[in-house]
């Protein structure tokens, strides 16, 4: 209801997100804390952050309805996750298990297993069933604190298929209370069954699906994975040029097992190249002086047992890092972003600062959004609560301690001590 408030505190500490670079390293003495707050919330948006005692005095003679907290808790924004890819069908547990005896990602593939496998599950599954696992998946994400999702499609790799995936994406979406953000991944690999060439699958996924993503509202993302397994830069230039002509943004699955697609990134104005770990020093500078936002993606790093993007030197060359789970049923099939983002702090020896901002808003801006990511006067009202009188101990808990209360768009959405 409009000019409804809400007063949420006393919080130990707000860590607002606030007053930080978008590029760059950051010390953890830049981090700002509001000790003893109060979050005033007005139109599902945040309207003030002060001292609890001075915003319950202000507003006692109103209609302000208040939340009060009892022990410590320590509030952050909504938690933003840019890259998943959570709708699918299948398994992929036979893959894990060939990996850690000491097959690799493209053996397993060329024998059946990797990414046509999920194609060919999520090809059985209905488009119903499609959107609850979806809803299912993404549950788990926003009881671990994140208010914001992003979901590929690309494991129907045909028009049909990968419009069935989308429609399922807009469905779960139209059930959850948190955003899910749909990108269009078709240009994921070639299909097995395409009976033309790579440039003809392209050509029609572009002719086809583009046009029907603006129509239906389906997805204003489109990516691409650019490896030796996938697609190179000069067969997508044609297919992100189309794409860009359409008003779509990009984002580019770079630089993985071999370079070059982070060049590809660059070269079009994509918001992110999300991947890295094969990023020489060469990729890391021109991804420094470019607008990309560079996304870690820890999660896969781990399920492939390979090491993680160079997140250290991309921050210290000016680069702007954002941290996302890639949650899969391959590669990353763990899922839980607070804990790959405090591995890979430990790992990449990054500050406090520098991997809250890769989750937060770091990771909006890799999404084009500018409304969330922080708690400022204007912004949705996002909120990730935990019981701690330390925000430094999030972190340091790795991922063991999970928020208490979740808050979406200025509502409760889960609380821990309700089950």
């Amino acid at each position: 209801m409009k000019g409804v408030k809400k007063l949420i505190g006393p919080f130990r500490q707000v860590i607002p997100m606030t007053g930080l670079p978008l590029k760059g390293a950051i010390p953890d003495t830049e981090l700002a804390v509001i000790s003893e707050a109060g979050i005033l919330i007005e139109d599902n948006k945040i309207h003030s952050i002060k001292k609890f005692s001075q915003l319950l005095e202000d507003f006692k003679q109103t209609d302000t309805e208040v939340i009060l907290l009892e022990g410590d808790h320590v509030c952050l924004p909504g938690l933003v996750d840019a890259h998943t890819h959570i709708c699918f069908g299948g398994s992929r547990a036979n893959d894990y298990a060939l990996r850690n005896s000491g097959k690799t990602y493209l053996e397993i593939a060329k024998a059946g297993g990797g990414i046509w496998d999920t194609v060919t599950q999520t090809r059985k599954a209905t488009k119903d069933k499609l959107a609850k696992h979806t809803v299912k998946l993404a549950k788990r994400h926003f009881k671990n604190g994140t208010t914001t999702l992003e979901v590929k499609s690309g494991y129907g790799l045909s028009v049909d298929e990968e419009l069935k995936m989308l429609y399922a994406i807009k469905e779960a979406n139209e059930i959850l209370p948190i955003d899910l953000i749909p990108t269009c991944l078709a240009a994921h690999m070639l299909p097995k069954d395409y009976p033309g060439s790579v440039e003809d699958y392209l050509t029609e996924i572009g002719t086809v699906i583009f046009p029907k993503l603006r129509e239906e509202g389906l997805a204003h993302r489109i990516d691409a994975f650019i490896e030796e397994s996938a697609f190179s830069a000069k067969q997508i230039a044609p297919y992100f040029k189309r794409a860009k002509d359409m008003g779509f943004d990009v984002t580019v699955h770079a630089d993985q097992f071999s370079t070059g697609g982070s060049e590809v990134a660059i070269q079009f104005d994509a918001l992110s190249a999300d991947h890295l770990e094969a990023s020489t020093q060469k990729e890391i500078e021109l991804l420094a002086k470019s607008k990309v936002i560079a996304t870690a993606l820890p999660g896969a790093s781990l399920g492939l047992g390979c090491n993680f993007a160079p997140a250290r030197k991309i921050l210290d060359a000016g680069g702007a890092l954002a941290i996302a789970s890639d949650h899969n049923p391959g590669s990353a099939p763990m899922g839980d972003l607070l804990t790959q983002a405090a591995i890979l702090g430990a790992f990449e020896k990054l500050s406090n600062a520098e991997v809250l901002a890769g989750i937060t808003f770091r990771a909006s801006a890799a999404l084009n959004l500018s409304d969330r990511g922080q708690l400022a006067k204007g912004y949705l009202a996002d909120l990730a609560v935990f019981h701690t009188n330390n925000y430094a101990e999030i972190l340091y808990n790795q991922g063991n301690l999970k928020p208490c209360m979740v808050w979406k768009n200025g509502e409760l959405i889960f609380d821990r001590h309700k089950g």
